[in-house]
């Protein structure tokens, strides 16, 4: 192995095969990172909607019972 990276230029050994690396590995990486924002986001939004329903249910349950009405 170390005999076929010694036999390739110096620009393919330290310039061409590291791009290829990057570009192949920067995909994936940009691939996961894109995966992990979107499950944040919709975990933050699952959370401010219970917290708004939360909100919302305290709000008609304490108003209807101090004025002794009801739906």
């Amino acid at each position: 192995m170390k005999e076929a990276f010694k036999t390739l230029p110096w620009w393919l050994r330290w310039v061409a095969l590291p791009a290829v690396a990057l570009v192949v590995f920067g995909v994936l990486l940009i691939g996961v990172v894109t995966w992990l924002v979107a499950v944040l986001f919709r975990l933050l939004l699952i959370v401010a909607l219970v917290a708004g329903l939360i909100f919302l249910v305290r709000k008609i349950t304490s108003s209807s019972s101090s004025s002794g009405g009801g739906w």
